[in-house]
């Protein structure tokens, strides 16, 4: 059994299992996922479209596989990005070794990768990347673009996750591939942290034990990733107690599906979760509106 996962970019297949498995995504702007639940039932990806994926050039460094159809330098800048971004993951969440590689296959250009994606997954709509799991290969499809950066550093966030865990919960998988997907991941997003304090405006709260019963892209909305990728952010950067609850949760998933929710072990910390949350969130907007101001030229009187 095979699900799919689409976000207004991106998309995510992989089959219902315990072994690490990745997902299919296509990114444009605003990473917002929408579940198209298993359209593809159980049948067997066609072999004869497999054999038009990259393939001439190759490239291996540690566990990821590059494959392409044309030839990139080794020391390219963006496998060295992965390169950077695999140690990032791994390091920053106390991840175990990948048990599994990541395959990337790389398309020259949009139009190969279209017929590709049109014989292999006919249904899927068209997105400019895809990370798909299966029960032998975790894969990202992608092509040569002008946000071909970003778009990799989502997919392979997850491929690396799903890669060195048992599982992860939907919510969490989509708060840290928006994590790492900017080049340095600890910035603020200034478009979440904008977009969020306009929500507070109109009624909004944040609502961890809401998103952890979301198993359906079809609940998620646009709110709901940009929920997500502050939580991950207050978890990692709001204090050495609430990391520590991030990094055990992990580390539970790493041998469990169904350990204790990170709500209640976060409430444990702060048993005002929900108000300690909402105090984080104006943090990050004071915090973004004092560094715009110090960026805007000075007026002369």
């Amino acid at each position: 059994m095979y699900r799919l996962f689409q976000s207004c970019d991106m998309c995510h297949v992989f089959p219902f299992q315990s072994h690490p498995v990745s997902r299919v995504r296509s990114r444009a702007g605003l990473a917002l996922m929408v579940l198209a639940l298993c359209w593809i039932g159980c049948r067997q990806t066609p072999q004869s479209s497999l054999l038009n994926r990259p393939a001439r050039h190759s490239i291996r460094s540690n566990q990821l596989l590059l494959l392409s159809d044309f030839q990139i330098p080794k020391r390219h800048p963006l496998l060295l990005d992965l390169e950077r971004l695999q140690a990032e993951i791994r390091s920053s969440l106390d991840l175990p070794p990948q048990r599994d590689d990541v395959v990337v296959y790389l398309f020259g250009d949009q139009a190969a990768y279209r017929r590709f994606l049109d014989a292999t997954y006919p249904k899927l709509p068209g997105r400019r990347a895809y990370f798909v799991g299966t029960s032998y290969e975790l894969a990202v499809y992608t092509f040569w673009g002008e946000r071909v950066r970003e778009d990799l550093r989502h997919e392979y966030t997850h491929g690396v996750l799903h890669a060195c865990l048992n599982h992860v919960p939907l919510w969490l998988d989509e708060g840290l591939a928006e994590y790492f997907e900017v080049p340095r991941p600890g910035q603020q997003r200034a478009d979440y942290a904008t977009q969020l304090a306009q929500a507070l405006d109109k009624g909004w709260r944040p609502d961890l034990k809401r998103l952890e019963l979301l198993s359906d892209f079809s609940q998620m909305r646009r709110i709901d990733y940009q929920e997500a990728w502050t939580w991950v952010h207050f978890m990692l950067h709001a204090s050495p107690e609430t990391r520590e609850v991030l990094l055990s949760y992990l580390n539970d998933l790493r041998h469990s599906t169904l350990p204790e929710s990170l709500h209640e072990r976060l409430q444990r910390v702060h048993p005002e979760i929900e108000q300690r949350m909402l105090a984080y969130l104006a943090t990050l907007n004071t915090t973004l509106h004092v560094t715009q101001s110090a960026s805007e030229p000075s007026k002369i009187p």
